[in-house]
């Protein structure tokens, strides 16, 4: 029925002026998703521009409101799909601190959502960079992004099963362990990022047509980033070296080696540049788990409490179904009371006491946080993830505001928002 297009239009005839109103999106291909952009223009000069999000809303937050707690990592893994693993941490970070067993959480369940964090947040700076450097003319640079990302998710599906949507990262720990292969597949990884992460710098770094499309477009300073709550690499390209596994560590953190790389140019190449050089800095990381989980091979990836510890801990079969021989062994002909709290996690779920917890981690794209409620019940009281996205369309107009239609694009790319995880 033409939603509010009537209204603009009728209000643009009343001001008779030569201003036109343009809808970028939310079909557009270079609005990274279903987002519509209101703009304003006078010519080539963008006057005025408003988001207009909600079109990708799923209801994931009061869908698990009538899931259990181990339910709840099956729906925030589909919120921001380009960045899963972050999703998940974050909730069940937050359950986990409902439960009091932070501190019980088996190690090598924590280096492996390490792992898995770096290797998601190089596979979502490479989806950033690609599709952005695509919306500019560079091709070649997309291409090359996704074929780096297809081995990350290669082994994503190695140890998960699945290439995306994963509800890997489980309250009490991770699904499963590592594939018997899973070391080897990973050191293949490492060396073949090693060998090809550096083609980004070669190609971008000081190509002029490059530079020129994205220095100086979407200046946003810091003072506008505080304003907003603004995070990730965009706060980080003014200089700004706020990054959450720095200054308030999670997962152990505060034990790997690794550098928060910043710019000073609060532009649009400032943040590419960030990015550019976080993804060594992830891949410095993914080497010394690696070590790590060397070390710690055959060690528990699972909470130990039948009362709370998921099925899901098992090894799975020889014939890569169910659990594994032992567990069925166990429950079915060894323990009653195992079989008792295997029935009532996986039918009922595990009760969680009644209170609430708000954790935030650092994502590829900034801040990103969940709050839970719980009033003592097998099901969420109430769950609202931060998204760093919704944060950052905000910022859309000053950084777009007296610049071209052209450079919107590339403003908007460089705020790298997923609209699953903003509008959940």
């Amino acid at each position: 029925m033409g939603g509010d297009w009537d209204d603009i239009a009728r209000e643009q005839a009343e001001r008779a002026d030569e201003t036109l109103v343009i809808n970028m999106g939310p079909q557009h291909p270079s609005t990274h998703g279903v987002l519509r952009l209101i703009l304003e223009c006078d010519g080539e000069t963008v006057r005025s521009i408003r988001p207009g999000i909600g079109f990708l809303h799923t209801g994931i937050e009061k869908n698990m409101e009538y899931r259990t707690w181990a339910q709840g990592s099956t729906f925030v893994t589909r919120m921001d799909y380009v960045a899963p693993i972050f999703n998940e941490v974050a909730y069940c970070l937050a359950v986990e601190r409902l439960l009091g067993i932070e501190d019980k959480i088996p190690q090598r369940a924590t280096e492996i959502r390490v792992l898995m964090m770096e290797l998601n947040r190089i596979a979502s700076h490479l989806v950033c960079i690609g599709t952005g450097g695509m919306e500019i003319g560079a091709l070649t640079v997309m291409t090359i992004g996704f074929r780096e990302r297809e081995v990350i998710l290669d082994f994503f599906e190695a140890v998960t099963g699945l290439r995306m949507n994963h509800a890997y990262v489980r309250p009490g720990g991770v699904q499963n362990d590592l594939p018997e292969n899973g070391l080897a597949q990973l050191a293949e990884v490492i060396t073949w990022l090693e060998g090809h992460l550096g083609e980004y710098a070669d190609f971008c770094n000081e190509n002029p047509i490059f530079k020129r499309r994205m220095m100086g477009v979407g200046i946003q300073d810091l003072t506008a980033c505080m304003a907003l709550g603004v995070t990730g690499p965009v706060l980080r390209s003014t200089g700004y070296g706020w990054d959450l596994r720095k200054t308030q560590p999670y997962c152990g953190y505060e034990t790997y080696d690794f550098d928060v790389p910043v710019w000073d140019s609060s532009d649009a190449y400032g943040r590419f540049r960030v990015r550019l050089q976080e993804m060594w800095e992830s891949l410095k990381i993914v080497k010394q788990v690696a070590e790590r989980l060397e070390a710690s091979a055959g060690q528990p990836v699972m909470y130990t409490d039948p009362k709370i510890g998921s099925p899901a801990d098992l090894a799975v079969g020889p014939d890569g179904q169910g659990n594994s021989n032992e567990h069925v062994k166990h429950i079915m002909g060894q323990s009653m009371e195992a079989l008792i709290h295997h029935f009532k996690v996986v039918t009922e779920g595990f009760r969680v006491p009644a209170g609430q917890a708000y954790v935030p981690i650092e994502s590829p794209k900034g801040e990103i946080a969940c709050h839970v409620v719980s009033d003592g019940g097998t099901r969420p009281y109430r769950a609202h993830m931060r998204d760093p996205g919704f944060n950052h369309l905000q910022s859309v107009p000053i950084q777009c505001e007296g610049g071209m239609i052209s450079d919107v694009v590339v403003a908007v790319g460089s705020l790298d928002p997923v609209m699953g995880g903003v509008d959940r």
